[in-house]
């Protein structure tokens, strides 16, 4: 065997003492470790003396791998390492010395100076750190869509809120920081966010103070700062995670570090929730005080201010639950009112004399709560009118509207409004009862009235709730306005005359002969039609046309003024072959009329077959009444957004008619209501101008009318909305009356509303007229007329004269036109007694020649006894006729 591989020998003798002697010799190959004791004198090599095992036990270093089982070390092996008594060199140091190494006692646990200043640093660093992961890594995402949808807010005319409408489903009106007054913005820092102008977007103090506040019982404090409760409202949903609160506090760093705080602010107000369900500061100062946020008060303010620490714990009208009593709430608003205040003088916002001042006042007057959305009743009407208009007269787009966001300002007056309304419902009450009798069912009612100097539609009646039925009847076209157009006849036929029969169709107004109101015309029953020239008027088919008056009645010869009086057909049909209709057409466009809602140029035309709106028929009469002024009526005076106008409404006027045209006309018309037709529309002293109309098959009633200060159209039809075929019924035995007549329920409705609306107004003078045209005689009439005297105009026809239609009979071919059949509305078969072809103007044959048939003093034929189907040619602003 190899030398190297001998094992040593044993270690001669065994036991605890031969071990000593083994660990005393230098290890071969090794050198001893020198020992770092001081041997006593005699010591040999160092070593400490040991005169017991025991001893020898403790003097020998622990941890060590001596002795056989390989756990002691030896002396010198000792002698190297960490004794405990040996004084050698102690372990690695450790990073962080805590517990305290050396230390006994509490002093063990406290910190060192540097472990405390180590931590603080490497707070600070953590926190800086965060702030530039937040700034470099977070994106501030999209606001969501819920953060910034608006609705648009419409005013009366007075400038109080009408109805937040359209729009998104919130209520919320976003505006400026512009608009939010410094009272509000101070109260709410005081209350919410003192040291908002200064934090980062996270305040930990103010969190820490948040705690300790609500720890002993004070008053209740956010912990979080306006800046997150804006991320919160516009970035971020409202689910109470740790995750979406990590979230919010990053997100609120990078805003606060890269938003301006105004911004912030304004963002916050407009986005937070005030209860009412108003959202944004200016939806909740309509909702507790009916102003705009522009105009709230500095104790206002305050008080708003605390409604964001819980509405429903606020509302001094009580809440949900049984903690939001009024009573409760109304001691929990007021102490947290006056908390806000003695809040801003603490921290620099109100001086202590203006906070004396206004708790002084008390406690600010809130209204009962009232829903800001409702569309009920008239509302929807009128929201939609004006949508109407402005989508037709602004740069603003349906689609654009309807994101909401606009405020519109109306020239609706709400008293009017009111007052319409409850005159037509009286009247509907008293008489029309669809449970006792079923000719009363489906009854409608419109009616509009319009300032004659400005245009401006202060009132509309357009149905009995907006939210049942979905037509507005004051913007309805389709209705046949009847005798109520006779009107524009003679206004044209004093504006330029009747033809010369000895010259050709076409003539200059110097050829003509001016009509005056007192010329004369045959007003007998069924005369022969002849065209201006005097032959007989025949249709496409060579039918004469004889035109028949109310009950068959013959009234002789008669001047223009009374066959308007008493609503005599036959002089005013031939009237308008005279002067031509064509110019007929003319006057009722200049007087505001729109072309798209007359009818085809027949000779019935003059007699009132066209469907204006009553919107459009009371501003052709308020033409009169500011005598030939033209002012098309409108709905919308200006809208604004974000603070800026969007569009602003220009009065533009025309002179439609010589002043003494127009005054002529309604000097003609008084006599209507002095002593004709119109008699129940009498105002005691107040003057009244105004005509009946009544159509074809008593399908339609109106009454028009004005004085110098307003103009009102009230129109009365039926028509079954679920109706396949949809066509006006007729209105014989409505109300339990024979039949139906401008003079009879529009009338009385005109009256009762023009009372109120005209309360407390000055009775003003329409201007005298003077003198005009010369004194013509129509065919078949003398120079020498026998007056005819006056009768009673709203004598009825007996029943078994007119014999009441079913609703539900068919009618006859010639009696009905399908819908959008616009030939048969406005030209069709006509002639001899509702039968024949009308020509134009005593032409070419054209549209119908008119109807036969007789109906009440106003009552008027539609061509060829066709009644226009509902909904027919748009709206006044272009909406839906029906």
């Amino acid at each position: 065997m190899s030398e190297h591989r001998r094992k040593p020998p044993p270690p001669q003798g065994g036991g605890r003492a031969a071990a000593r002697r083994a660990a005393q010799q230098p290890t071969p190959g090794r050198r001893a470790a020198p020992s770092t004791h001081s041997a006593p004198p005699g010591s040999g090599r160092g070593e400490p003396p040991y005169d017991s095992r025991p001893g020898a036990r403790r003097g020998a270093p622990r941890g060590g791998s001596g002795g056989p089982g390989g756990r002691r070390r030896s002396p010198e092996q000792g002698l190297g390492g960490r004794g405990r008594r040996d004084g050698g060199r102690s372990g690695a140091k450790r990073l962080i010395d805590y517990p305290r190494a050396g230390k006994t006692g509490f002093r063990r646990w406290l910190p060192s100076w540097k472990l405390t200043a180590g931590l603080i640093v490497s707070f600070v660093g953590l926190i800086l750190g965060s702030v530039g992961i937040a700034l470099a890594v977070v994106q501030v995402p999209s606001a969501q869509k819920a953060a910034v949808v608006q609705k648009n807010v419409y005013y009366w005319a007075d400038g109080k809120q009408m109805v937040v409408a359209g729009g998104g489903s919130l209520n919320r009106q976003i505006v400026p920081i512009s608009q939010i007054p410094l009272a509000m913005q101070n109260a709410v820092i005081s209350a919410e966010n003192a040291s908002f102008e200064q934090d980062m977007g996270v305040d930990p103090m103010g969190i820490a103070r948040a705690v300790v506040k609500m720890a002993q019982g004070g008053e209740t404090q956010s912990g979080s700062t306006i800046t997150q409760q804006f991320v919160k409202n516009t970035y971020l949903s409202q689910e109470q995670t740790l995750k979406r609160k990590i979230t919010e506090l990053l997100i609120s760093v990078k805003v606060g570090a890269t938003q301006d705080k105004k911004d912030i602010l304004a963002g916050y107000l407009n986005t937070a929730y005030y209860g009412r369900g108003a959202y944004g500061i200016q939806a909740a100062a309509r909702a507790y005080f009916d102003k705009d946020c522009a105009d709230l008060t500095p104790s206002e303010s305050a008080f708003l201010s605390a409604t964001l620490n819980g509405p429903n714990l606020y509302d001094p009208y009580g809440g949900q639950g049984p903690a939001a009593t009024p009573e409760k709430n109304l001691k929990r608003a007021s102490d947290r009112w006056k908390w806000t205040l003695d809040r801003e003088v603490q921290v620099g916002r109100m001086e202590a004399p203006d906070r004396d001042k206004w708790v002084a006042a008390g406690f600010p007057k809130v209204q009962k709560p009232k829903p800001a959305t409702n569309r009920a009743g008239q509302i929807g009407y009128l929201t939609d009118l004006a949508d109407n208009y402005i989508v037709a007269h602004s740069k603003i787009s349906k689609a654009e509207l309807d994101k909401g966001g606009y405020q519109i300002y109306t020239t609706f007056d709400r008293d009017k409004v009111d007052a319409l309304s409850k005159s037509v419902e009286e009247v509907r009450k008293a008489n029309i009862k669809p449970k006792v009798r079923d000719v009363d069912q489906f009854v409608q009612f419109g009616g509009a009235s319009v300032e004659p100097k400005t245009g401006k539609i202060v009132a509309i009646y357009g149905g009995e709730n907006a939210l049942e039925h979905f037509t507005n009847n004051a913007d309805y076209t389709g209705v046949q306005v009847g005798s109520t157009f006779k009107p524009f006849v003679l206004a044209a036929a004093m504006t330029h005359g009747k033809r010369n029969p000895a010259l050709g169709p076409k003539q200059s107004d110097s050829q003509r002969t001016v009509v005056s109101p007192e010329s004369v015309y045959n007003g007998n029953n069924k005369v022969t039609l002849r065209t201006y020239n005097g032959t007989v008027w025949h249709d496409q088919d060579g039918k004469e046309w004889h035109q028949p008056n109310d009950g068959d009645e013959d009234k002789g010869l008669v001047s223009l003024r009374t066959a308007m009086q008493f609503s005599v057909n036959t002089p005013y049909i031939q009237l308008g072959m005279d002067v031509g209709t064509d110019l007929v057409q003319e006057a009722a466009l200049k007087a505001g009329l729109d072309k798209d809602q007359l009818a085809s140029l027949t000779p019935t035309f003059s007699l009132g077959t066209s469907a204006p709106s009553a919107i459009r028929l009371a501003g052709a009469y308020a033409t009169f009444a500011a005598s030939g002024k033209q002012v098309d009526p409108y709905s919308v005076t200006k809208v604004e957004k974000d603070g800026k106008p969007a569009y602003e409404h220009e009065e533009k006027s025309a002179q439609a008619f010589d002043s003494n045209v127009a005054n002529n006309v309604t000097d003609v018309l008084k006599t209507v209501v002095e002593s004709g037709t119109g008699t129940k529309a009498k105002l005691g002293d107040r003057p009244v101008a105004g005509k009946t109309g009544t159509t074809d098959g008593n399908r339609s009633a109106w009454f028009a009318g004005y004085t110098p200060q307003l103009s009102t159209a009230i129109g009365m039809y039926r028509v079954d909305p679920n109706a396949k075929n949809q066509e006006f019924l007729s209105m014989r035995g409505v109300g339990g009356q024979p039949t139906i007549h401008g003079a009879s329920f529009p009338a009385e409705i005109w009256a009762d509303y023009m009372t109120e609306a005209l309360k407390g107004k000055p009775v003003l003078q329409f201007d005298p007229p003077q003198p005009i045209g010369q004194k013509v005689f129509g065919d078949g009439a003398s120079p020498s007329p026998t007056p005819v005297p006056a009768t009673t105009p709203s004598a009825p026809v007996s029943p078994s004269a007119t014999p009441s239609k079913s609703p539900s009979a068919s009618p006859s071919p010639s009696g009905s036109c399908a819908p959008f059949d616009f030939k048969c509305k406005f030209g069709g078969n006509g002639g001899s007694n509702g039968n024949g072809n009308g020509g134009k103007d005593g032409g070419a044959a054209g549209g119908p020649g008119g109807a036969g048939g007789a109906g009440d003093p106003s009552e008027s034929p539609s061509p060829s006894g066709n009644r226009r189907p509902p909904g027919g040619g748009g709206g006044l602003f272009g909406g839906p006729g029906g």
